[in-house]
Order: structure tokens, then sequence, then C-alpha cells
């Protein structure tokens, strides 16, 4: 009798508790119709979310999802719950992938580097660039990445030489010339200077030739005479001079330095850059000196110049050259842990250099 009762209570309590759940499925069932109705495109699901969908409607079997799946027919849901089984087995990923291994970025960068830096590089010699590196490839790849990059093999890179190349090649030997002029107040007037100078291309030297209102050829012949000779020329030890097409590069100065052994090559026309250090300097001397004083005579332009060029070259950090000064004085006493710190002006303090004090 006593099982009897209990029998009906729970019968009663699990009614109860499958009516609460009925219910709160056809709330979510029409929630989910009105959601549904409201969206304007086709809902789209993450691999995530469709493995969830297909693993609760796998246990819930064909006849029950077509009364409850809104998202997807029940057929698409379990063709997720195969897909699902599928890749579980799947051993692609491990598979090693047909053909050669790619050549990693950073060998391929250092390829097409050899090859546009040494022009008569063969296909064999950068494959034995690369082994001295630890990188090891074949010739064949070689020709393929270069020829994708549209670098022709080494027989025609050597057969042009850029002016880029010669001047990297050469850049000990180097030097370049050029003149600049400068506005001078006299007592009468105005009168316009012409400043030669020289500039060795390697270590940034530069060299104040000489000054002159009227570059005639025979002035132009003694300063060649100047730099060309052979114990204190600024040229002495060069082998090629750059300069502009500029007429006052003369026939006559350009035989003096062809006698003393220097090759003039004359820039092609309309082409600063080619001279380009020559060019950086006097922008330097216009923007930081020049261009900030008013010179009255000849001798307030020398002293100008000359102040600028002990600056320039001892005092002054040259970004092309790793930010350093080219030239350090040995009168500047290096004196790191000092806390003093001194300043040294020229031009009435146009120009500064800040060093510790000894």
């Amino acid at each position: 009798m006593q099982n009897n009762q209990w029998a009906r209570m729970l019968a009663y309590v699990t009614g109860l508790v499958n009516q609460k759940l009925l219910l709160q499925n056809e709330y979510l069932s029409a929630e989910n119709r009105i959601l549904r109705a409201h969206l304007a495109t086709r809902m789209r699901l993450s691999d995530p979310e469709r493995s969830t969908l297909a693993e609760i409607g796998k246990r819930l079997g064909r006849a029950a999802l077509h009364q409850v799946a809104c998202v997807a027919t029940p057929d698409t849901i379990l063709a997720w719950y195969r897909r699902l089984i599928a890749r579980k087995f799947d051993g692609s990923k491990h598979r090693a992938s047909p053909g050669r291994p790619h050549i990693p970025p950073e060998v391929e960068a250092l390829i097409v580097r050899f090859a546009r830096e040494n022009s008569d590089w063969g296909y064999d010699r950068i494959v034995g660039a690369l082994d001295n590196l630890g990188h090891s490839v074949c010739d064949q790849t070689v020709g393929n990445i270069l020829r994708r990059y549209g670098i022709p093999p080494a027989p025609k890179r050597s057969q042009n030489t850029t002016w880029k190349d010669f001047i990297a090649s050469h850049i000990d030997v180097l030097a370049g010339t050029d003149f600049f002029t400068v506005e001078v107040l006299t007592w009468r007037r105005l009168a316009t200077y012409y400043v030669l100078f020289f500039v060795h291309l390697e270590t940034r030297r530069v060299s104040i030739a000489g000054l002159t209102r009227h570059p005639t050829s025979e002035w132009m012949v003694q300063m060649a005479r100047n730099a060309a000779d052979e114990y204190s020329g600024f040229l002495r030890g060069q082998r090629y001079l750059l300069h502009d097409r500029d007429s006052k590069f003369c026939a006559t100065f350009l035989d003096v330095l062809r006698s003393s052994g220097i090759q003039p090559l004359a820039l092609p026309p309309r082409s600063p850059n080619l001279n380009a250090f020559a060019e950086r300097w006097v922008r330097s001397i216009r923007q930081e000196c020049l261009s900030k004083l008013i010179l009255f005579g000849e001798s307030s332009l020398r002293r100008a110049l000359s102040e600028f060029l002990d600056h320039y070259h001892s005092e002054r950090n040259h970004q092309g050259k790793g930010n350093l000064l080219l030239f350090l004085s040995p009168l500047v006493a290096l004196a790191p842990h000092s806390r003093t710190v001194r300043c040294r002006q020229r031009l009435g303090g146009l120009l500064k250099y800040y060093s510790r004090a000894a």
C-alpha cells in the first residue's frame, strides 16, 4: 500500500516536470521563430556553433529535429555531424605536401640582395655564399627566384654599370668638385664671389680651393695645379674627379688634372644627384652659416668659410657617417665622467659645439 502511494507521488512530480519542460521548449521555439522573422539576412554560423548543434541534433534524432530545428534543416545538421566525425580521423594536416619545400622569405631576400650587389655573381657563386651562411639551396632555385624578380643572369647584369655601382666601387679614390656663389657687401655694391671646393667622397673631407669674382681659365688652371700637387694638393691619391658641365671647368683645367693622373668625369646634364655629396655640402654651409650672415668684404667671407670648415670637420655630427664626428680634434679633451659641459662657439655663437670639460 505504501509503495503504491510513492509511485503515484513520483508519477505526479514527473508529470509536472515534463509539463514544465514542454512549456519551456514551446516558449523557446516560439521565441526563436519570432527572432528569425526579424533577421534581415541569413544567419551565418561558425564552425564551433555548427559542431554544438550537430552533437545535440544527433542525440535528438531526425524526428525530433523536424519539430525544433529552425536555424538549419535536420539533414544539414546531421551532415554537420558526419563532417565532425570525418574531421576527427582526418590526417591530411600531418602529411607532407608534394614537391620541394618553400624557400624562407629571408633566404629569398638574401638571394636578391647578393645578385643586385654583385653584378658578376652567377647562380653557383650565390649558392656558395648562401652555404657560408648555413642556407642550402640549389642553383636552379636561385635562377627561378631571380627570374621572378626580373633580375637577369650574371653575364647580362655585368654588361651595364650604373653610376651608383661605379661610385660605390671607387669611392676611396673619388672626389667631387663644384662651385657655389655668395653675395658679399662691398663699399660700392653687392659683389658675387665664386667659391670652388673639392670633397673626398669616402671621408667627406672638404677643401676650399679658392674664391674669386672672375673665375677665368687662368685662375682655374692655377686651382687645378694647386689641387693636384703631389705633396700638398687635396687631390693627391685620387683617381677620379666628378664635376658637372659648367663651362668654368674648361679644357685646360681638365688637361692639368689628366696630366697628374686624375681622370675628370663629366656628369650627365641636369643630374645633381650624381654629385650628391658636393650638393649636400653646399646646402649645409648655406643653411647653417652663410644665409644667417651679412658678409662685408672678401675677408669676412674667408673667415666664415674657414670657421665653418673647422666646425664641419671636427664639431658637427654627420648622419651619413653613423651620426659621428668626421675628424675629432686632438685639442678636444675627452672626459666622459665630467659633469661640466662646455660650449665652443664660432662666428659669434652661430656655430656651437658641446663637450665635457676635462
